[in-house]
């Protein structure tokens, strides 16, 4: 199992697969997941990619299998998660990757790509904000004060049966992937979901998205609950190189829900970047 361990910094976990030609020596493609989720979460996508791409998936800090053993109040924040994507480019051996975030994931991509230019070869987005919006957050309280005080007293799996329901995933959709998703979600620190929840509700993307100089692809659902048209314009107006897909759905877990569709719009977007034909 890999692990980049780091003096005075949390252990990262992330898995590799990998099923190209060892001769070839296949770039990478980087799937970070988003909030309260692992690297699991993007199991669906691994037959589609890693024919033709190296595909590293890490967890983020204090999430799935990466340590949790830092200050929450105070090493949870961009230049952090900033720094642990580094690392583990690092760990790989490569120069640059492609990119591909979901949610919080794609959040923490388009300030990676911006602030890292060379190492981002491509940046694909899949329903991934460019800010969490008053609408947004309000509707995420559950009857609550705040989104924290939902965490407190939901717990972390309370919290993502909510959360998921309705938002995530049709509640007439397959039940089994719903609670597989809530029991990996509830698997999750609440202090670390708390501060997650504030890193991600105070920080917007939109100063970073003029200097993104890769190339960009936004997957989203036709109309989401989570990043709606007035986000996805601003993305089309300020990125300089950007492309928009949408997925016919009202679901904010397209990754999961149409993971074929997906990971293929992925593939080919890194693909023509390369000059490479993903197909057999």
């Amino acid at each position: 199992m890999p692990y980049v361990e780091r003096a005075n910094e949390p252990t990262l976990y992330y898995e590799l697969d990998d099923y190209t030609d060892p001769w070839k020596k296949a770039p990478i493609l980087l799937l970070q997941h988003g909030f309260a989720r692992s690297s699991r979460f993007w199991f669906s996508w691994v037959p589609y990619l890693s024919r033709f791409y190296r595909v590293v998936r890490p967890d983020l800090r204090g999430l799935g299998n990466s340590s949790a053993q830092f200050d929450f109040d105070t090493e949870l924040n961009l230049n952090a998660y900033l720094k642990d994507i580094n690392a583990v480019i690092d760990h790989v051996g490569v120069d640059s990757v492609h990119y591909c975030g979901e949610s919080l994931g794609g959040i923490l991509g388009m300030a990676f790509a911006a602030e890292f230019p060379r190492r981002a070869r491509t940046l694909s987005l899949v329903s991934a904000p460019v800010y969490i919006s008053e609408s947004a957050n309000k509707n995420a309280t559950y009857g609550y004060s705040s989104r924290f005080e939902a965490l407190e007293k939901m717990g972390s799996r309370g919290w993502a049966k909510a959360s998921n329901m309705g938002r995530r995933f049709p509640p007439d959709g397959d039940p089994g992937m719903a609670n597989w998703a809530e029991e990996e979600m509830g698997k999750a620190d609440v202090g670390l979901l708390i501060a997650g929840q504030r890193f991600i509700l105070e920080f917007t993307a939109a100063p970073y998205l003029p200097r993104i100089a890769a190339p960009v692809l936004g997957i989203y659902p036709s109309s989401g609950p989570i990043a709606g048209n007035e986000q996805i314009e601003l993305m089309k107006s300020s990125v300089p190189d950007i492309r928009i897909v949408h997925v016919p759905s009202r679901y904010h877990m397209i990754q999961m829900l149409e993971p074929a569709a997906c990971a293929r719009e992925v593939l080919h977007f890194a693909a023509r970047y390369d000059g490479t034909a993903c197909h057999e």
